[in-house]
């Protein structure tokens, strides 16, 4: 195909992509979601043809930025983004043309001005040391351990089972195998070193024998060139004033040296080739345990060793959730032992892991028997604790602003944090209830923080949402939801389509494709190098899709009509349901001659919240009405609505007389607040559900309270400022400047596009 054709194939592909983008595409319905992928596609096909698409994506973001189309630039500047990453060689010119223009967008509002700083330093960092984006990708999403970038990623994918089918899990399941099948730590340094070459050379990198000659080298070999590419590649990345013509003699060397090691026949360089990028490690989880994520997470921080068996690993995960308990209370006493031992005591000043030395002639089983057990804690200091427990929640800000934002960074840095070393991307598939379980996942991870740092100065939390949803609700939420739609179990993602178009094209898609993609027969058992469709879009959205939306998370508590019961808390995310039950009293056949008096439906409640007024001024309301119900939202029905305050429609009964008697009718009285208190008058009980999950029903409930639920962080804080302060009713100390609401950050490709 000409160069011409090549160009206007290209050019009306990426058309399409933008058609898609205004709603114009109705006739193609059934290509919503695939127009990018197909377009990626194109080029990791055909990799030269990268520079064409990079030239008609930089025409049309200034076409864009010029006319009044930014809700372009965005969705191009992502799709003009990996293509780079992925390029093998791109003109300076080019380069230039791009870092250009993301200087530009610095002077448009958020999120325009965020994301184009962001892509203009690794622009900067590219043009200097090319391939350096590919590298750091490459290394911290396989676990590549490299000394001058010693970062690691991983993608965990959790899916309910109580909401997705098995056929859907098993689907998924075999997807994320098939895209890791070829996929092992010799082809990946090869990966990284041919690229980096190649980039620094260009044409004069003979890249069909420089593959031939790597495949063929010892592993100990491979390793020592790839760490020797690896550091010539960030020492020019790291220089103040690095020189790009001093950079390639770099990789020349190293280039020469591989060349000359080796007696595999020469060849003319044959042009430029692709390197293809790998899928990022995914594991698949079913949740179906409550401390689930946590126990991965800690698994992905401090791994065991490979000799160890399952039940060394579950005995592992025990005792350190009961020494976290243990720690708490000082008269619990310990069972001590006598070992000789020349350190302090304290098991915050051991060695970590990688520090630890054996002692001279002694063995690995002496070195074992030698480990301390059940030695006295010592309590990191106040401010220590809470410095880490501060940058953990490094969100929108300390304080709430009355809106729901898009987390843009602290702009603020009283306390150096040490460089978190790992990032833990959590996907979740499913709808609203799977959001709820991990809102309650997330909120227990901040308490087991708060009670002990051990996560938050290591790992990098970043969630994302792929919704997904099967026909018909349950049988259990359909009773308690009788009218709604598939997608109504899908606000959170629906409002997160509206506020991010990209979000909208690439992820909501999947919501009907994925349980579709499941019916259908497997490609990949009969061609295992098939693409794999929905893990290479969300090994696209974990990489591209980092500007958070944060939700405020709901705390609830539930008191019962037995006074025995314990009352209840918990947290929601989305929805809260409330219905009177139906407690009609039994007939008495004495009075069958008496005149039956009309009973009234639902139940006398008070209710107590606090107004939401544009001033932000506090109005605390009381009312008594007769209701059957209500549901307590907690995601905006428009973008436009982007205040966090809760939504309550209140199904009240209205009597009314007329001629034939009296009778009653139902009405919604609606409500904006930011906290809310129900209460039954009477005998009746009523029933709650959280997050549309049946599986989170409550029943025989007189009260309920709503507020945002606290950071437990603060929380902590504040009451030890208050041992000393004890008449200040402000935040003071360390308090006043930490997040007080628990945000739950979703990552998107743009946040909320105002």
């Amino acid at each position: 195909m000409e160069s011409t054709e090549v160009e206007s194939d290209i050019l009306r592909s990426v058309h399409a992509l933008l058609r898609e983008l205004d709603g114009h595409h109705h006739a193609f319905q059934s290509e919503r979601g695939m127009l990018r992928w197909t377009l990626h596609k194109k080029i990791d096909r055909k990799p030269l043809n990268s520079a064409i698409l990079v030239k008609i994506l930089v025409k049309e973001l200034e076409r864009a930025e010029r006319g009044d189309y930014r809700h372009y630039i965005i969705p191009l500047l992502h799709t003009l983004m990996y293509t780079l990453i992925k390029a093998p060689c791109i003109s300076d010119d080019l380069y230039e043309r791009v870092y250009d223009f993301c200087k530009k967008l610095l002077t448009l509002p958020k999120p325009y001005c965020t994301i184009g700083l962001d892509y203009a330093f690794r622009l900067k960092r590219e043009r200097i040391a090319p391939g350096v984006l590919y590298q750091r990708m490459v290394i911290s999403e396989q676990s590549l351990k490299s000394d001058p970038y010693p970062y690691q990623e991983r993608v965990f994918m959790f899916a309910d089972p109580e909401v997705l089918s098995k056929s859907v899990c098993s689907a998924l399941l075999a997807e994320a195998k098939a895209a890791q099948m070829y996929q092992n730590r010799r082809s990946c340094m090869c990966y990284v070193i041919v690229r980096a070459v190649q980039a620094a050379l260009g044409e004069a990198c003979d890249v069909q024998r420089l593959q031939r000659i790597l495949q063929t080298k010892p592993t100990d070999e491979l390793e020592q060139c790839f760490q020797q590419v690896v550091s010539a590649v960030e020492c020019t990345g790291s220089e103040v004033k690095a020189d790009r013509v001093q950079h390639s003699e770099r990789l020349k060397n190293i280039y020469s040296l591989v060349m000359s090691s080796s007696a595999v026949g020469s060849s003319s360089p044959d042009g430029l080739h692709g390197c293809p990028l790998p899928n990022p490690q995914i594991s698949f989880h079913l949740w179906t345990e409550e401390d689930q994520l946590w126990k991965e997470l800690v698994l992905f921080v401090r791994p065991l060793s490979h000799t160890c068996e399952q039940d060394c690993l579950s005995q592992e995960l025990d005792n350190f959730e009961i020494q976290d308990i243990v720690s708490d209370c000082d008269c619990c006493e310990q069972t001590r032992f006598s070992v000789l031992s020349n350190d302090s005591g304290i098991e915050r000043d051991l060695p970590t892991a990688g520090e630890e030395l054996l002692l001279p002639g002694a063995t690995e089983a002496e070195h074992a028997k030698l480990q301390r057990k059940g030695g006295i804690k010592k309590r990191a200091s106040p401010l220590e604790s809470m410095a880490l427990l501060q940058n953990s929640c490094s969100g929108p800000g300390a304080k709430q602003t009355g809106k729901l934002y898009r987390k843009s960074g602290c702009n603020m840095a009283p306390l150096p944090h040490p460089c978190r070393l790992y990032t833990a991307r959590i996907v979740v598939l499913g709808d609203d209830r799977v959001l709820g379980r991990l809102a309650q996942a997330y909120y227990s991870l901040r308490k087991r923080e708060t009670r002990r740092v051990y996560l938050t100065p290591k790992l990098n939390l970043q969630f994302y949402y792929v919704p997904v949803v099967e026909g018909r609700p349950t049988i259990g939420s359909a009773e308690d939801h009788p009218a709604s739609g598939p997608m109504e179990l899908c606000e959170l993602a629906v409002y997160l389509g509206r506020a991010d178009p990209w979000y909208e094209s690439n992820i909501n898609t999947l919501c009907h494709m994925i349980p579709k993609l499941a019916t259908m027969p497997s490609s990949l058992s009969t061609h295992p190098v098939a693409d794999p469709f929905i893990m290479d879009v969300i090994a696209y959205y974990v990489r591209m899709g980092l500007q958070p939306v944060c939700f405020q998370v709901y705390a609830v508590k539930i008191l019962f009509s037995n006074a025995a019961q314990e009352p209840a808390e918990d947290v929601f995310l989305t929805e809260l349901s409330a219905q009177v039950q139906d407690c009609r009293a039994p007939k008495d056949p004495t009075q069958t001659r008496k005149k039956t008096t009309l009973e009234v439906p639902g139940a006398d409640l008070a209710v107590t919240y606090r107004k939401v007024l544009l001033s932000n001024r506090k109005k605390e309301v009381d009312v008594l009405l007769r209701a059957t119900g209500l549901v307590v939202k907690a995601i905006p029905s428009s973008e436009a609505e982007d205040l966090m305050c809760l939504n309550v429609n209140i199904a009240e009964v209205v009597k009314t007389s007329n001629l034939s008697g009296r009778s009653f009718s139902s009405a919604i009285n609606k409500i904006r607040t930011h906290e809310i208190k129900i209460q039954s008058m009477e005998r009746r009980t009523f029933n709650l559900c959280l997050d549309k999950d049946f599986r989170r029903t409550y029943t025989n409930v007189v009260s309920v309270e709503v507020s945002p639920c606290l950071e437990p962080s603060y929380c902590l804080q504040k009451t030890r400022t208050m041992r000393f302060n004890l008449h200040e009713p402000e935040d003071m100390g360390l308090a006043k400047y930490m997040p007080k609401s628990l945000l739950l950050p979703i990552n998107t490709f743009a946040g909320i596009i105002q």
